[in-house]
């Protein structure tokens, strides 16, 4: 039998990015060559909001993000319940559109 290698990466975290940020909204769009997503946090009252962070990937990676996040979720709500998805009146007093209106893609 042979044996799989098994590569070991080792991966930084540095202090200004440990500390994180927070998003409470994404705009995912996509080419065909990549996916982004523009992650904010919205703010009742504000008139705008700015993107904290953009995460460009290609189709693979977000697939692979997906599936990741599924068996994370899946994880979750074993341990604490099922998570409510709060659907299109969490925007209101947000001054923003819903997912479902006019967005590109």
């Amino acid at each position: 039998m042979e044996k799989k290698k098994i590569q070991q990466i080792n991966i930084e975290l540095d202090e200004k990015v440990s500390s994180g940020e927070y998003a409470n909204f994404v705009v995912v769009t996509h080419s065909p060559a990549e996916f982004v997503m523009d992650f904010t946090r919205l703010l009742p009252g504000a008139p705008k909001a700015k993107i904290n962070s953009r995460i460009i990937m290609a189709p693979p990676h977000v697939k692979a993000f997906m599936l990741a996040l599924k068996d994370n979720i899946r994880k979750f709500e074993e341990k604490h319940g099922e998570i409510k998805s709060p659907g299109n009146e969490s925007f209101q007093g947000f001054g923003v559109k819903p997912p479902g209106s006019v967005l590109p893609n």
